[in-house]
């Protein structure tokens, strides 16, 4: 069962969400808030496994949200899900930590394959936000690129977090075990002094990594 908790200030979209969720048989919304004003509080107590996040809210964004919670949880996954897609958004929301970024006008149909996604340790996206990182991707591979101390199969490993695979993914790819993975991915976070797979992904593609 895949536990969930939900930050959104529209209450029909919280209701509607947690009914969906609710109804799956695989997962169970845990609470449904309209701030993100006690998530440190609500997280330690409700240990979710993913959280869908909403970005304009009272009293706290999303966006201080995210690294709210990173700055004492680093495991928990958490799912954007907003009608912001403006590239600052988009950035700060990979940058600080989350794990996927989807539009509220295109996920319903899918949600639930998202939620999964993310709790097995992929990277979903809205396709219209998957090109708006890769015209980000762009840009910033005309910009200097930044030395790190990494391997070459710790840079191959980043760069299939950059595509979006999964821990399990990556494994199977580099026909590799999964304790590799993590072994590789450590040494990542490590290098480059972030705490989540996603700031790994915008580190990656803003300091031309690989």
């Amino acid at each position: 069962m895949i536990h969930v908790i939900i930050y959104d200030d529209t209450d029909q979209f919280r209701e509607s969400l947690s009914v969906l969720i609710n109804d799956s048989g695989t997962m169970k919304v845990m609470a449904a808030f309209n701030n993100c004003e006690t998530i440190e509080k609500d997280i330690a107590q409700l240990q979710p496994d993913v959280i869908l996040l909403d970005i304009d809210m009272p009293v706290i964004t999303g966006i201080e949200a995210v690294k709210r919670i990173r700055a004492f949880n680093t495991t928990v996954k958490i799912l954007m899900l907003t009608a912001f897609d403006d590239d600052k958004t988009v950035f700060d929301a990979l940058k600080y930590g989350a794990n996927g970024y989807l539009l509220k006008k295109t996920v319903a149909p899918r949600l639930l394959t998202y939620i999964q996604d993310v709790y097995e340790g992929g990277a979903p996206m809205t396709a219209s936000i998957v090109k708006q990182v890769l015209r980000m991707f762009t840009q910033f591979h005309h910009l200097p690129a930044h030395e790190y101390n990494l391997s070459e199969k710790e840079k191959a490993v980043l760069q299939l977090l950059v595509d979006g695979k999964s821990y399990k993914m990556v494994a199977a790819h580099m026909e590799i075990s999964i304790d590799t993975v993590r072994t590789h991915i450590r040494n990542i976070y490590e290098e480059l002094q972030v705490n989540s797979k996603s700031e790994a992904v915008a580190k990656a593609l803003r300091d031309r990594i690989v």
